[in-house]
């Protein structure tokens, strides 16, 4: 019993891995009901670790929770619904239930979940997590410590989500050409968000952060398969490929930051690089350039160094002049005005830095003022490079990443 028990904790993991975002988005997509989705689906897994010891392991796992949770399902709006129009409702759900379902037959509706989760609509900031609960059945504490949130705010935030998607008709489709590039866009940024959250914790070693870069590259790949064409969607993979490719050279055998251009290429993941890499020249023969292709290109830039043994800053300088004509964000400002100064000495990049000066929204943001103080260090302007290292340090939560700030500001008294 204990062993059967466990192949069907097995099994039932498996399954959630494999399929939950694609059940909650089928029963989800015909009611537009997702947390009535998500609890006739935990009732199903419920039910599979109840009987599944007994009965061993359906042959088709999907299609069995996919079965009971539609019938959970029926049972909820028996309960809740009375008189003639519902007993039509009831007819034809129970009609719909009764054709035969397996897994070849059960369309694929995640991509059309992830765009009503990801629908202007939807407030900013609950997209993410958003679609980390319905595609990967994270639950709102995980979700909640991961983005800094605590469990009571996240989860009504996600309730409210979910209300607003039910109550206002929210689409489960994918929009037309037309009016593809918010929607793509917000989706793409939503999936973005999550590994971000990963990618800072490079070691996985924080709970509330674990897995979440490797949950992002695998939303990534998901909309990659169910949008081949789409080279945004790729030019996305490649990127956090890339960036994932780099995990085990970023901080030493001691735990300490190691800056990208420091980094030791023979660390680098060859195997992600060269996916990437692929990913990349495929959305390259589209007719569209965008956001995540251009910066997936400057991280192929990056990783060419592994070849030639020097970075081509150059080239990376004119990438980032075409992502800040597409993009006009700080952070690319930031980053271009750091590839001029390595291109054309720091006096440029300074200079580059300081139109960014006016902008309220870098009065807080650590990567500026480190910029910022290691162009000054190099003109010499020792006073002022001293204070904008100060104000990155104490804007600095990664542990590692301010031992590295110390470690230049020291040096900064010592020179």
């Amino acid at each position: 019993m204990e062993n059967g028990l466990e192949i069907a904790r097995a099994a039932a993991e498996a399954a959630a891995r494999q399929s939950y975002g694609k059940l909650v988005a089928w029963l989800a997509a015909r009611t537009r009901d997702v947390a009535g989705a998500e609890d006739a689906l935990a009732d199903a897994f419920a039910a599979a670790l109840e009987r599944w010891p007994q009965t061993g392991v359906p042959e088709k796992p999907e299609a069995w929770l996919l079965a009971v949770a539609r019938r959970r399902r029926v049972d909820a709006v028996r309960r809740r619904l009375t008189g003639e129009a519902s007993r039509d409702h009831l007819r034809l759900i129970a009609e719909e239930m009764e054709a035969r379902m397996t897994d070849d037959d059960l369309p694929d509706e995640r991509l059309r979940l992830m765009f009503a989760c990801a629908h202007p609509a939807i407030e900013a900031s609950v997209r993410a997590p958003l679609i980390l609960q319905t595609i990967l059945g994270f639950d709102a504490a995980t979700i909640a410590s991961a983005f800094l949130v605590s469990p009571a705010t996240m989860g009504q935030r996600l309730v409210r989500a979910k209300a607003r998607i039910r109550d206002t008709g929210i689409p489960f489709r994918v929009p037309e050409r037309t009016e593809l590039g918010e929607r793509l866009d917000a989706v793409l940024e939503a999936i973005y968000a999550t590994f971000a959250e990963g990618w800072s914790d490079p070691a996985g070693t924080e709970t509330r952060r674990r897995n979440l870069a490797t949950e992002g590259i695998w939303l990534g790949r998901l909309m990659a398969s169910l949008m081949p064409h789409e080279p945004e969607a790729l030019g996305l993979l490649a990127l956090m490929l890339f960036a994932e490719a780099r995990r085990a050279a970023r901080r030493s055998a001691e735990g300490d930051f190691v800056p990208l251009k420091e980094q030791d290429c023979r660390l680098w993941d060859r195997a992600l690089i060269d996916e990437a890499e692929a990913l990349l020249s495929c959305a390259a023969t589209k007719a569209v350039i965008g956001r995540y292709q251009l910066e997936a290109a400057v991280q192929s830039a990056h990783a060419a160094r592994r070849l030639t043994g020097r970075t081509d800053w150059p080239a990376i300088r004119e990438l980032y002049d075409a992502l800040l004509s597409i993009a006009g964000s700080p952070v690319v400002a930031i980053n271009r005005a750091v590839a001029i100064a390595e291109a054309d000495g720091a006096a440029a990049g300074l200079a580059a830095l300081y139109v960014l000066g006016d902008d309220k929204r870098l009065d807080n943001y650590q990567p500026y003022w480190a910029a910022r103080a290691g162009l000054l260090a190099r003109l010499g302007t020792t006073t002022q490079a001293a204070e904008a290292y100060d104000r990155a340090i104490g804007l600095e939560r990664d542990p590692a990443v301010r031992r590295f700030l110390q470690g230049k500001r020291k040096d900064l008294d010592e020179s």
